[in-house]
């Protein structure tokens, strides 16, 4: 379907958001147009319909959702564009399921300058089209100047559990299970902290976000029963495991001296005040496994790219108090409790 005409381009250099973009009318289908659909540019979205009518895959259909109000909106390594599209693929893979499409809902504040919209749609666009996962539908509203923060973004995923796969979940861990990660702790976090903030330190720190799906197909190709995956975003690791721990009712012994942590972002959070084990990440998971799978999973993790500082950090244990315990590099012990309050606030 040919694009409608319009007298006038938007101005996607020097233009901003204003109410009509929101309001239903010309301005709105030109907002579409010319920057949704142009960018992300798929048959579903060409039929300009309110909602996406696909094909019904085989086996077990895995759906969530999330909302995106990260502040900055640009980051080193990243944006909110291509974040909301990381984390909601990410959420559909921690159930051991293949995304296979997306939807995404903006709310733009008024005055949003047009070229910082654009710049958010085309990453999108561009982490959309390299997971290989369309976006095809969505949504756009406009609220009056002070009433948002530049633009908020809403996404849903699909996806499709592979037949013979046993699904992950967060209550099958168990005792004597292992505990790996996929990489390095704390960078997303604390890069965004530090933007923020607008501190500066002798290395650049850079958000891990990315889409892990690819490296999940092949996690459970290689091990069909993983027991629990777990993308650690807000809270870290340590408040992903204390959601686990109660899932699953167990505790977990962690060792700290296997845990992969950067040296920049380890002299950050002393800095800092903060625990990097309660940092966000949004480019690592976490796998439960038996024993006797898990050299297999680290195998399979250090030889993808989005894996290869990957280890195994820890042990599930019998705890009926379903403590996080960490084993400290001086050979004492904490507990790693649930965090009373929001370390690192607007961070996905």
């Amino acid at each position: 379907m040919s694009p409608r005409p319009f007298h006038k381009k938007l101005d996607l250099k020097n233009g901003h958001v204003d109410l009509t973009h929101g309001a239903g009318g010309k301005a709105t289908a030109q907002l579409v147009d010319e920057l949704f659909l142009a960018a992300f540019d798929n048959k579903w979205l060409a039929q300009r319909n309110d909602q996406a009518l696909l094909d019904a895959p085989t086996g077990r259909l895995v759906f969530t959702t999330d909302s995106y109000v990260v502040t900055p909106l640009f980051f080193p390594g990243g944006d909110i564009g291509s974040l909301s599209v990381h984390g909601t693929i990410n959420d559909v893979a921690m159930a051991g399921a293949r995304p296979i499409s997306l939807s995404a809902g903006f709310i733009l504040e008024e005055g949003l300058p047009l070229a910082d919209l654009a710049r958010i749609v085309q990453s999108m666009a561009k982490a959309s089209r390299e997971a290989g996962v369309p976006i095809v539908t969505g949504d756009t509203k406009v609220v009056e100047r002070g009433k948002g923060d530049g633009v908020f973004i809403n996404t849903a995923g699909i996806g499709v559990m592979p037949l013979g796969v046993v699904p992950p979940s967060g209550e099958r861990a168990k005792p004597g299970d292992v505990v790996l990660v996929s990489g390095t702790l704390g960078d997303h976090g604390v890069t965004i902290l530090s933007k923020r903030e607008g501190l500066s330190f002798e290395t650049n720190l850079t958000s891990d976000s990315a889409a892990l799906h690819g490296l999940v197909a092949e996690l459970v190709s290689a091990v069909h029963d993983i027991h629990v995956l777990r993308d650690p975003t807000r809270g870290g690791l340590a408040t992903s495991l204390n959601e686990l721990a109660h899932q699953s009712g167990v505790g977990f012994r962690l060792d700290e001296k296997a845990i992969p942590i950067r040296p920049e972002v380890a002299a950050a959070c002393e800095l800092l005040g903060i625990d990097p084990l309660y940092v966000a990440n949004e480019g690592k998971l976490l796998a439960i496994c038996a024993p006797g799978d898990a050299d297999r999973l680290l195998g399979v993790m250090r030889a993808h790219p989005l894996g290869r500082e990957a280890a195994i950090v820890g042990t599930v244990v019998e705890d009926a108090d379903r403590f996080v315990q960490l084993e400290t590099k001086f050979g004492g012990s904490r507990v790693l409790d649930w965090l009373s309050a929001e370390q690192l606030p607007r961070i996905c």
